[in-house]
């Protein structure tokens, strides 16, 4: 008979037990310290309890006209005080913010927007054509919600019913919203491409965000009222969790539209920036930029990069801008980054290209998160720590996605054994860190952004001289990699590489277009099965062309 000593009166209640959530975060930072800055935009400089009543006017507001618990509320935005804002008044209520990637095209927009079901969409005026476009297809009632930033001097127009500083002025300051009913309630919404050309809707929860918001602080040893520089894109896994981390921290958001050298520089000497975030390319323009450009950094600087291992003239060139450089990995399942790759005291001793081989790997759990492991994708057994043994990088823990919103075949099949599967191939070392060897879904990582190679191939094919095409990926000094496109005509005809890039681009947006085109005859096995692989040997031979 077991002892129940420990259950009998002792209840879960409102004293002695709160659901988690990110939300708590602001108004502690409101409340503790109401002065300290918040935001920094151009000419616009907010407290942190002046952001709060913002965000309880946001919520307030989106209340009054019918939106709730369980709304989906988009948002076409570059990082901007409002997307700050978007990421604590929309789940206020219980809605459900969903982010847009503003580098996509119309259609894929659309479809996101139908199959989250948008109740309302926010829309900076940068994004106002292809947003109208989009909208045009949108097959409900949506309210549109023009946001005119002041730093936004170019084309572009109102689209809305109305704008989002009218929202506001009709939002009450005070609104009382009310934490989640239970932290497995849905947070955000985030679209993957995934292996198809459909994108997946990944459910983040409440859970989820705050404790990978809080590894953000801890796998950085981030400091109360850090200064956070805005390169990484928001609509990217909620820019990682850091709106909720920056404030948990009371820190500075500085926000940034457009990542450009000059103004990263800039803006690191003048707000005295602490920390940033990109994938290798932002990292990569900063170390390359000219000497003039970096002069006058006296202070620390703490980067994170993912999307790519950062080779050892990275490392290097970060350590003469003074700059301590975080190698993190993550899916947009597992809210961005949910490994790192700990840094060890006795790495500092090493040469630079034993660190760099070190540092790229992608390193052991976040903190928060219960495990990553290599395992057999089959038996679900663990590899040996050889660091030869190739398995699947699996996850599971809290820092994990609800699931594919309306998909539950793939839900049910990412979560297989009671792990998160997340078909990039890997070695464990000896010391227990993770490296990946490749990926098994084939997907293309550009400046930090998922390339479907399946969805680049779905367009060659339509090209009517086409008969068949292979996409892999194609290192890239800048970008990291970019589709290489391999292609097969059919008998008699004929294309160049030019038009088949004009017809990529016509149904594709920019950053998807191939970089490089091959005509050959495919490889491919006795079964008629294209040889990915061999392509891989020859992309990086693959002259590239101007697109």
């Amino acid at each position: 008979m077991s002892n129940d000593m420990y259950e009998e009166g002792l209840n879960k209640t409102a004293a002695n037990f709160a659901a988690l959530t990110p939300l708590s975060f602001i108004e502690r930072a409101a409340a503790v310290y109401p002065n300290m800055p918040a935001i920094s935009h151009g000419a616009v400089r907010r407290d942190w309890a002046q952001t709060y009543a913002r965000t309880r006017r946001l919520a307030s507001a989106l209340s009054t006209r019918g939106i709730g618990v369980g709304d989906t509320v988009a948002a076409m935005l570059p990082n901007i005080p409002e997307m700050v804002e978007a990421h604590f008044g929309i789940p206020m209520i219980g809605a459900v913010l969903n982010t847009l990637n503003t580098r996509l095209d119309a259609t894929t927009l659309a479809f996101m927007l139908n199959h989250g079901e948008a109740k309302a969409v926010l829309v900076d005026r940068e994004f106002s054509a292809v947003m109208r476009e989009a909208i045009a297809n949108v097959d409900r009632p949506i309210l549109v919600i023009d946001v005119d930033d002041s730093e936004y001097a170019g084309p572009g127009e109102r689209i809305g019913e109305l704008d989002y500083e009218a929202l506001l002025a009709s939002g009450d300051p005070e609104f009382e919203w009310a934490p989640p009913s239970d932290e497995w309630n849905a947070i955000c919404l985030n679209y993957t491409s995934g292996t198809t050309g459909s994108p997946k809707g990944v459910v983040y929860h409440h859970r989820g965000a705050y404790t990978n918001a809080v590894s953000n602080i801890l796998e950085w040893d981030m400091p109360k009222h850090a200064v956070y520089l805005w390169t990484l894109p928001m609509f990217h896994c909620n820019g990682w969790c850091f709106p909720w981390t920056v404030a948990a921290r009371a820190g500075v958001n500085v926000c940034l539209r457009k990542v450009d050298a000059k103004t990263i520089f800039d803006l690191i000497r003048r707000e005295r920036v602490t920390h940033y975030c990109g994938a290798p390319i932002v990292h990569g323009l900063l170390v390359n930029a000219s000497d003039e450009l970096k002069a006058g950094i006296g202070h620390r600087v703490h980067a994170m990069v993912a999307g790519a291992a950062p080779p050892a003239s990275m490392i290097e060139g970060m350590e003469r801008l003074g700059f301590d450089l975080t190698h993190v990995y993550g899916l947009t399942e597992v809210y961005g980054p949910a490994t790192v790759c700990a840094q060890q005291a006795q790495w500092s001793t090493l040469d630079i290209g034993e660190r760099a081989r070190l540092n790229a790997r992608q390193g052991v759990r976040y903190h928060l998160q219960d495990a990553v492991t290599v395992r057999d994708p089959d038996t679900l057994q663990a590899v040996p720590a050889d660091g030869e043994t190739i398995g699947e990088i699996m996850f599971r823990g809290n820092i994990m996605m609800k699931g594919y919103l309306k998909n539950p075949a793939a839900t049910q099949e990412a979560f297989r054994g009671g792990w998160f599967h997340t078909g990039d191939l890997a070695v464990a070392s000896r010391d227990g860190y993770v490296r990946i060897k490749d990926r098994s879904k084939d997907i293309i990582i550009s400046g930090g952004e998922n390339i479907s190679s399946i969805e680049i191939e779905d367009v060659l094919y339509r090209h009517p001289a086409v008969l068949a095409a292979a996409v892999v990926a194609k290192p890239d000094p800048r970008w990291g990699e970019t589709p290489c496109a391999f292609v097969e005509l059919k008998a008699g005809a004929t294309t160049s590489a030019a038009e088949l890039v004009a017809h990529c681009r016509a149904h594709l947006a920019s950053f998807k277009v191939p970089r490089s085109v091959e005509f050959c005859e495919l490889p491919k096995t006795s079964t008629g099965k294209i040889q990915k692989f061999e392509l891989r040997k020859r992309a990086g031979s693959v002259a590239a062309i101007d697109v």
